[in-house]
């Protein structure tokens, strides 16, 4: 055999090949890589002014000028870090919506979210917001899945005031909206249910104190979201970042850490780092990961400004190591896995605390209560004897520590208001986004809509309530955005516009079908060309619950039964 030295050498004449050049990679405006120059108008925005000094500009001149006097660039970026967002104008359907449409769209109204991290009220709190709603707000007061309370028909002479009042009693909106850490989801049953491996409110109340309004945090590429809990009931595999209680075996009750979780037209899911975090810690890991985001999250597309992507392209190993070494400095604890709960945590119902109280647990349809309604739940609790109100990921609500002999007392009156302890199937699974009614990405109406929907299921489908073992879970969503996280429940729907089958543009929806977090955590499927308008929303839902009443086997989740179910079923 010839040695590498015996080979003859090519023909000095021919032309030598030519090497391909390497593909040169566009920066993504990262930060830690030296791009600190703004690679979009977003950037340009929050690099001409820290948006949290806004507030002084609505405090001391657009609360005397009214809408007409705001700048565009406080109107349509800044106002987010303080919860405020235009609401959509009335009288103008999904084909105008669009960017290219936004000065029709963009009412002089607002859409205000108070942050109600870990969704923890006591009743001054629940009384003032209720009465702003019914002040200011035209009785608009709905619960998100984010467990905050979101108003509408809000106007900016008006804002200052209401600062004042939240203020007061220890709420706020503060980055409720923005590029940066939005509200802090936490169990609705901290330090009181009976399943929770660890009490995860300290560490909330530690992030919000340190973080929350800092300007240090408060560029972010886009949105952060954080969930701590000590159980799974926070939907923690579509956060940012996520905090749930384990048990390791050397060193007891801690936290598992996930991160990269996100929904919209990209999902993707949490993964686990791998690390054990004690509760004393949980708040400078929290930093360390929110401070990656700001220094290494691409800003150049907002459309992969999440940290998802950036995770996605290091893997998790490469950010564990960043993690550590860059900011921690120190490695982290390695640690077990959680298991994993077979059905949804949602707390409706009654249950019993570790103070030996009990817990009422009620559903409004898709989160849509009032100011008036929040009103007289304050003054129920109030009888019954508690002066703690939990809002959940789900779009319900909790009255906390009711003694037994006021717990039949509360759930009559807490009925009376629409709002039941037993709900049905459909009621209790049920989730909605804001929709056209009020917000200018929606192309279809969707909470206003789930109002009609929900009592028309329960009467259509009465006869097989019984025959359900398992949950069956309905999101209604009216942009690809998922807000209400069409795409992983169990029959999820995507608003858009869709064909009539006479050429017409209607109201409708793209159908998900089989997503699920927790046991079997997975994105719905797709079928192909399939669509179902407004109009024919009930009809199909009944279609296709009956189709899975009769196919399944005892206890099989209807993610299983999408799985190997004929696609003509499905239709």
């Amino acid at each position: 055999m010839s040695s590498i030295t015996d080979v003859t050498p090519a023909d000095e004449s021919a032309t030598p090949a030519r090497r391909a050049r390497p593909a040169k990679r566009r920066a993504e405006g990262q930060w830690a890589l030296g791009y600190r120059e703004p690679l979009n108008a977003n950037e340009q925005t929050k690099k001409d002014d820290n948006p949290l000094n806004v507030r002084k500009r609505i405090e001391n001149i657009y609360a005397q000028t009214g809408f007409d006097g705001i700048d565009k660039s406080d109107l349509r970026g800044r106002f987010r870090w303080w919860g405020l967002y235009t609401q959509r104008e009335q009288g103008y359907d999904g084909t105008y919506t669009g960017d290219e449409n936004i000065d029709l769209l963009e009412a002089k109204y607002f859409m205000m979210r108070v942050r109600c991290d870990a969704g923890a009220l006591n009743l001054a709190q629940l009384r003032t917001i209720a009465g702003i709603s019914t002040e200011f707000g035209r009785d608009t007061a709905d619960l998100s899945d984010r467990e905050n309370v979101q108003y509408h028909w809000i106007e900016v002479e008006n804002v200052p005031e209401i600062w004042r009042r939240l203020e007061s009693v220890g709420l706020k909106t503060t980055e409720a909206c923005g590029d940066c850490p939005r509200v802090v989801l936490g169990s609705p049953l901290a330090g009181e249910s009976l399943d929770e491996i660890i009490d995860g409110t300290p560490a909330i109340d530690e992030i919000v104190r340190r973080y929350i309004g800092n300007p240090e945090y408060s560029n972010l590429p886009r949105k952060f979201k954080t969930a701590i809990s000590g159980q799974q009931d926070v939907v923690h595999e579509i956060n940012d970042v996520a905090f749930i209680g384990v048990e390791h075996p050397e060193h007891g009750p801690g936290f598992d850490l996930w991160v990269g979780g996100g929904l919209s037209t990209n999902p993707m899911l949490a993964q686990r780092v791998g690390a054990w975090v004690p509760l004393e810690e949980v708040a400078d890991v929290w930093e360390g990961v929110v401070a990656i985001f700001r220094d290494y999250g691409y800003r150049r597309l907002r459309s992969k400004a999440r940290l998802k992507f950036l995770i996605k392209d290091w893997g998790i190993e490469k950010f564990r190591e960043v993690l550590e070494t860059e900011y921690l400095k120190r490695p982290l604890i390695d640690g077990p896995a959680p298991a994993a709960p077979e059905r949804p945590i949602d707390h409706v119902g009654i249950q019993k605390l570790r103070n030996g109280l009990n817990a009422v647990g009620v559903a409004p349809i898709a989160g849509r209560v009032s100011g008036t309604i929040l009103s007289k739940v304050a003054d129920a609790a109030e009888r019954a004897g508690s002066d703690r109100i939990r809002f959940t990921p789900y779009q319900k609500l909790i009255v906390l520590d009711v003694a037994d002999d006021k717990v039949e007392q509360l759930v009559t009156e807490l009925e009376a208001l629409g709002l039941p302890a037993s709900p049905s199937p459909w009621r209790k699974n049920l989730m909605a986004c804001t929709g056209i009614e009020f917000c200018k990405l929606s192309f279809v109406e969707t909470r206003k809509r789930s109002q009609a929907l929900v009592p028309e299921l329960e009467e259509r489908l009465a006869d097989i309530n019984a025959q359900l073992d398992v949950p069956v879970t309905i999101n209604i969503n009216g942009c690809p955005n998922s807000c209400a996280r069409s795409q992983i429940a169990d029959i999820g729907f995507k608003g858009q516009l869709v064909d009539d089958g006479e050429g017409n543009q209607v109201e409708g929806f793209q159908v998900h079908l089989g997503g699920a977090l927790g046991f079997d955590a997975k994105f719905g499927r797709k079928l192909r060309q399939h669509k179902v308008t407004s109009a024919e929303l009930g009809d199909y839902i009944e279609r296709v619950v009956r189709t899975f009443v009769k196919e399944c086997t005892p206890g099989e989740r209807f993610g299983e039964w999408v799985v190997r179910a004929e696609e003509a079923d499905l239709r």
